[in-house]
C-alpha cells in the first residue's frame, strides 16, 4: 500500500514541483494538491489519507490552523510543515498545533520523501538544530486571539474591519491590541506585527 499524501501549497509552480518529486517515489501517490488552507483541510480530512505536507502561509487558513483542526477532526493523519521559515517561533508553533514534521524548503528533495516515510511510521522529524534553538528561545506571550487580531492589524486592516471580521466591538479589538502592543514592547500596532513576525508569533 501506498502512502497517501495531501500537499498543500498556494504557489503552483512550487506545488507542481513537490507533486512531480514525491511521485517519483515508488511507495508514495500524492492523493491531492491544495492550493489553500481549506480546500487542504477538506482533501486532508478524506478517508484514507495518511500525510499532509503544507507550507505555513496560505490564503484561507494557515498550515498551522490546518494541522490544529486535523488533530481534532482526524488524528490519524500525520501533518508536516514544509517551509521557508527557520524561526523557533513557528517550529514551537507547529509542535503545538500537532504536526510531526518541521522541514525547511531548502534541504534536498529527497528529504522530504523521507520525512513522509518517518512520519507515517509515527516518528517525529524536525531539523536538530532548528529543535535545539526552539527549546532555548523566548516563549510566545501571545494569547490565539490577541495573534488572530495583531495578524490582520499587520495587513493594513482598521479596527472596525477586524471587529466585523471576528464578530468583536471595536473596542474589544483595541483592547487586545493594546495588550499585544504592551506584550511585545512594541510602540504601535504595526511594530507589534512586526516583531511577532520575525520571532515566528504570527
Amino acid at each position: 500500500m501506498k502512502i497517501r499524501v495531501v500537499l498543500a501549497e498556494d504557489q503552483a509552480m512550487v506545488l507542481g514541483a513537490l507533486a512531480a518529486l514525491l511521485e517519483l517515489e515508488p511507495d508514495i501517490a500524492v492523493v491531492a494538491k491544495a492550493a489553500n488552507g481549506r480546500e487542504a483541510l477538506k482533501a486532508a480530512e478524506q478517508t484514507g489519507v495518511d500525510v499532509l505536507v503544507t507550507d505555513i502561509e496560505m490564503p484561507g487558513m494557515t498550515g498551522l490552523e490546518v494541522a490544529g483542526a486535523l488533530k481534532v477532526s482526524r488524528p490519524g493523519v500525520k501533518a508536516i510543515i514544509l517551509t521557508t521559515f527557520a524561526r523557533p517561533g513557528y517550529l514551537r508553533r507547529a509542535l503545538d498545533a500537532g504536526a510531526s514534521g518541521y522541514l525547511l524548503k531548502d534541504r534536498p528533495a529527497s528529504e522530504l520523501a523521507d520525512a513522509v516515510r518517518r512520519v507515517h511510521r509515527g516518528l517525529r522529524v524536525v531539523d536538530p538544530a532548528l529543535a535545539t534553538e526552539a527549546w532555548s528561545a523566548e516563549a510566545d506571550p501571545l494569547t490565539d486571539r490577541e495573534r488572530q487580531i495583531l495578524q490582520r492589524a499587520g495587513e493594513g486592516r482598521s479596527s472596525g474591519e477586524i471587529a466585523g471580521e471576528l464578530r468583536l466591538s471595536e473596542g474589544t479589538v483595541r483592547n487586545y491590541l493594546s495588550e499585544a502592543i504592551s506584550k511585545l514592547g512594541a510602540a504601535n500596532r504595526v511594530d507589534a506585527a512586526r516583531i511577532a513576525r520575525a520571532k515566528g508569533w504570527l
